[in-house]
């Protein structure tokens, strides 16, 4: 059962902590160091999709491991369990981001080569916009979403157990008034 308790936290750690890395470090530095921010907005980008598919393959982990840490302590794999529900919710979120938001992001760039290129209120830089504002708060809601799993799995993991008491059959002599 460690085991599984191991599996389900390094899976958030190494998701959240990747998205921590990612919107903390690497994007602000590309941003910082690269001389264009079409540079820096194509590094964001292949990043972002290793991120992602990080966070799906992260998201399997710890579903599977939940599952059967669940079976072994409860009898159940306990799929509506609200840990279960909060990766499903982040599995979600982070499948529209990787499917739908960025191959968007990256045919609208593509139609116009820089995008930063494009006047603000050109049609296209308009949609790009939108479309990042609405790439940031997924990101955003996956990364509350992922603490509040953390602190959820490792609580289960750190939760002290009930001692259990066996009672004891009194000794016939006990019983008989030492006889």
């Amino acid at each position: 059962m460690t085991l599984l308790r191991f599996f389900m936290l390094l899976s958030l750690v190494v998701w959240v902590g990747g998205i921590i890395f990612f919107a903390f470090v690497v994007a602000p530095a590309v941003f910082t160091i690269l001389p264009t921010p079409h540079l820096a907005g194509l590094v964001v980008t292949r990043s972002l999709k290793v991120l992602h598919w990080i966070g799906l393959v992260s998201g399997l982990v710890y579903v599977l491991a939940s599952f059967a840490y669940a079976r072994l302590t409860a009898a159940s794999a306990q799929p509506l369990a609200t840990r279960n529900v909060l990766v499903y919710i982040m599995l979600a979120l982070t499948a529209v981001l990787q499917f739908s938001i960025i191959p968007r992001m990256d045919a609208l760039r593509l139609s116009v080569g820089q995008i930063d290129a494009v006047a603000p209120d050109n049609p296209v830089r308009v949609q790009f916009n939108a479309l990042h504002v609405w790439s940031t708060r997924l990101e955003g809601a996956v990364l509350l979403l992922g603490l509040a799993l953390i602190y959820l799995t490792a609580r289960v993991a750190v939760q002290p157990r009930v001692a259990t008491t066996l009672t004891m059959p009194a000794s016939s002599s006990a019983m008989h008034g030492g006889r």
